[in-house]
């Protein structure tokens, strides 16, 4: 998908795989254009999955829609700004803002839908005690970004994979704390989840380096022995966006996903904006074979 964003169009990646032998995905993701295609608004969520976890597929698709709703309102804050830096101490309230929204208001999702289908059968929650017994079993992780001409911002809850990709630099994963323990990790149903969702604020210093940026479940990094094998693999996926264009990317990325899904045998999802240059612009390709 590309999308025309003033004088440059923004190339956009999307997909998902199941895991080997699953039912059904787990994970949840959208990438997609805001302010007229001025910005654009990325989200990958990962629900648990497991027994305790068994409506998580629903609470991460929730996390997508809720984030993409306050997200597209911070990108018209963001693209109202434009590039004065005087003014973006507004927009740093947001940043700081958006988990606790966003939080807030997935849980107002479960407690409506336990209200009319009980996870456990018998009496609806009704109560904090109530909700907060009923919250893991749509357990899920959420990321985040918001993209615009002048800035990045990205959020993170929970394992997953965010990585800034630039010309003449290593892969740059702002957000990651290392690697979980077994498969304890942060998650939208903990008690201050939005006090352990993480932000990461970049704006571009336009000389045109920024390449793009990738959001990934932990289902493909894990598909690598190390976790270097994957910054690498993020790495070469911006490259080809450069040297064979967009469309030749979104092709490939089924059978990457796929691939990584038999490996690690989890569901696979990857999402991200590429800003692909030309004599020292950036430009992004229109997915046509022009640019």
């Amino acid at each position: 998908m590309t999308v025309p964003s003033g004088t440059v169009p923004w190339s956009l990646l999307e997909g998902s795989v199941k895991g080997v032998g699953k039912p059904h995905s787990q994970d949840h993701c959208a990438a997609r254009p805001a302010v007229d295609g001025q910005a654009i608004v990325l989200a990958v969520a990962d629900g648990h999955g497991s027994k305790p976890h068994f409506r998580s597929d629903l609470g991460a698709r929730w996390a997508v829609e809720e984030f993409l709703g306050y997200a597209e309102g911070f990108a018209e804050e963001a693209v109202r700004l434009g590039g004065d830096r005087s003014k973006w101490s507004v927009l740093r309230a947001h940043v700081h803002s958006l988990p606790q929204q966003v939080v807030h208001r997935w849980r107002e999702r479960v407690l409506l839908h336990e209200s009319n289908s009980p996870a456990h059968g018998g009496r609806a929650a009704r109560s904090a005690e109530d909700l907060e017994r009923v919250l893991p079993v749509y357990g899920s992780t959420l990321l985040g970004a918001v993209v615009t001409e002048w800035l990045l911002v990205c959020w993170q809850l929970g394992d997953g994979d965010v990585v800034l990709l630039a010309d003449e630099s290593p892969p740059m994963a702002p957000l990651s704390t290392g690697p979980d323990i077994g498969d304890e990790t942060d998650s939208l149903c903990h008690r201050d989840a939005w006090r352990l969702m993480r932000s990461h604020w970049h704006p571009f210093t336009g000389d045109g380096s920024f390449r793009g940026v990738l959001m990934s479940t932990d289902g493909l990094s894990k598909s690598f022995a190390e976790h270097q094998g994957f910054l690498d693999f993020a790495k070469d996926v911006g490259d080809l966006v450069v040297r064979r264009g967009a469309d030749h990317v979104r092709s490939e990325l089924p059978g990457w996903l796929g691939q990584a899904a038999r490996y690690s045998g989890d569901d696979s999802t990857l999402v991200g904006v590429f800003a692909p240059r030309n004599d020292s612009t950036m430009i992004f390709d229109r997915g046509d074979g022009t640019a």
